[in-house]
């Protein structure tokens, strides 16, 4: 008698089944798979006969999922996913420390505070490369959904994975250049006033992009492909923005900004999340900078 520890399915049965489904038909799951038509049929047949249930239906040429097909196929790619991810795992622990780590960080996080935790975790690990994506909105949740990066800084934790609260929120305020209009009003700036300047604002680097990079909804606006162009147009005046405060401390100081301030008030406080990509099983270099990273954080005089 089989126990349920004793699977009459293999692994393979089921990439089988979830490439027909994703593919639309055998043929295109075979070239998918890299095997022949008549192999991928037998395999499905094979899985739909142990099973004893019908995964699919024909209809003119394209092979169509049944009710029970359809719960057959999302716990087959949960399968996958795990056995994969499984793999993952193990070959971390048996390799020691990553040879590379990504890592997706938003362009919120102070740039000093980050190279620092990078050069302080590369004197521990040298040969452990580092690819670092800099990130605006949706462009880390994106890389960790894609598999891209081993963990990111994030205002935003993607469905499914969880976040981990950074000690210090990233600190944006309301700027132009001290000769822009908006400073010349001698009073509190309302949104109205806002709405008749131009915005200049970062482009999300997530290919789903939203307008979530708009804190104004304004007729003129620059959307920038970077924060350093957007800062730099703010210095000329060619608009307002809300910057990280971390990032323009120096045209603060020097005077090439200026706060505005914004009626109700200025300053808002970003949280930003720690998220491995597989928070089960980390590798030991993605946890070690994790590890360097909140420790800076915790040090006292550094904010965002």
């Amino acid at each position: 008698m089989e126990t349920p520890l004793t699977p009459r399915i293999s692994l393979e049965q089921w990439r089988c089944l979830v490439a027909v489904v994703e593919e639309g038909g055998y043929a295109q799951a075979a070239a998918r798979l890299h095997k022949s038509q008549s192999s991928v049929s037998y395999s499905v047949q094979k899985l739909e006969s142990v099973l004893d249930i019908k995964a699919f239906v024909i209809e003119g040429r394209r092979a169509v999922l049944t009710r029970a097909g359809e719960m057959l196929y999302r716990r087959a790619r949960q399968l996958l996913e795990d056995a994969a991810g499984l793999e993952v795992a193990a070959r971390k622990a048996s390799a020691g420390w990553e040879a590379e780590i990504a890592i997706a960080v938003e362009v919120l996080f102070p740039t000093w505070l980050l190279l620092g935790c990078l050069d302080d975790f590369g004197r521990e690990s040298p040969q452990t490369r580092v690819e670092l994506y800099e990130t605006v909105i949706g462009g880390a949740p994106e890389a960790l959904e894609q598999g891209r990066v081993d963990l990111a800084i994030t205002p935003h934790v993607p469905r499914g994975f969880v976040g981990e609260m950074l000690p210090r929120p990233a600190q944006v305020i309301p700027v132009a250049h001290p000769d822009h209009p908006l400073h010349q009003l001698g009073r509190e700036v309302s949104l109205r006033d806002l709405r008749q300047h131009r915005h200049l604002v970062v482009r999300d680097t997530g290919s789903q992009r939203t307008s979530k990079t708009t804190t104004v909804e304004v007729t003129r606006r620059w959307t920038l492909t970077n924060m350093a162009t957007s800062i730099g147009a703010a210095c000329r005046g060619y608009g307002f923005a809300w910057l990280p405060k971390e990032k323009i401390l120096a045209e603060l100081e020097s005077g090439l900004l200026k706060p505005l301030p914004i009626r109700g008030g200025s300053a808002r406080s970003i949280p930003l999340y720690l998220i491995f990509a597989d928070r089960d099983a980390p590798g030991p270099g993605a946890l070690r900078l994790a590890e360097i990273i909140r420790a800076k954080l915790q040090e006292p005089g550094v904010g965002t």
